[in-house]
């Protein structure tokens, strides 16, 4: 298997997603403080399957 890095659109929504989960831990976004924890593990999910998949 042939891994690629991740385009760079899909690696800036990830590192998004994952920066508003650790935002919202923090409470600097009290309105996703709830799912902060699945916002974390979305975009790290988003970097596997962009580095598995060349034309995720």
């Amino acid at each position: 298997m042939k891994l690629t890095p991740p385009t760079f659109g899909v690696w800036l929504i990830a590192v998004l997603v994952g920066g508003a989960g650790i935002a919202a831990r923090f409470g600097y976004i009290p309105a996703l403080a709830a799912h902060a924890f699945w916002l974390v593990v979305a975009g790290f999910i988003l970097l596997v399957l962009s580095t598995l998949f060349a034309r995720f």
